[in-house]
Order: structure tokens, then sequence, then C-alpha cells
């Protein structure tokens, strides 16, 4: 079965989010922003999320880390607990 290591960033706006992405562009690191900004447990993690399989995130989430470029930064994603900034580190 398909598995990916995978952070993302949970924020409450879709401006928050795309704001977030700017200052990622600029090179501010991603786990401190992670720890400052997400809403979401793993923020604590760096945004961390661990090794996933397809089906275990929300659809919207699952769909970037399975189908979208390794490496880049995506978003903002929209779900029902806010908007993501993904990262995907490897799939297998």
């Amino acid at each position: 079965m398909a598995k990916a290591m995978a952070r993302h960033i949970l924020l409450g706006s879709e401006a928050e989010a795309a704001q977030l992405k700017k200052r990622l562009a600029n090179g501010e690191d991603f786990a401190q922003l992670a720890r400052r900004h997400s809403t979401c447990p793993s923020g604590k993690r760096g945004g961390d999320l661990g090794e996933v399989r397809p089906g275990q995130m929300v659809r919207a989430i699952d769909q970037v880390i399975f189908k979208k470029a390794l490496r880049e930064i995506h978003g903002p994603v929209k779900s029902q607990f806010g908007y993501h900034l993904v990262q995907v580190f490897y799939r297998d």
C-alpha cells in the first residue's frame, strides 16, 4: 500500500494561509511557522504528520499528499478544518 511523509500548517483563513505561504517562499522555516501559527496539534511537532497512507487524511489533503509534486509548498488547501499549507517529502 502507498505511503507518504508530509507536514502541514493549519490556519483559520485563506488570507492567513496565503500570507504564510509568501513567508515560506521568502525562506522562513516551515517548522518554526507551524509551531507558531498552526491550529492543528501537529503544529507542536513543526507540522509533522508522520507517515500517512491513502484515506487517513481528509480528502483534500489526501489528494495533495498522493498526487502533487514533492517538496513544494501546496495550498492554501481548504478542508472542513480550515486552510492548509502542505509539503510532501516522499511517497512510496
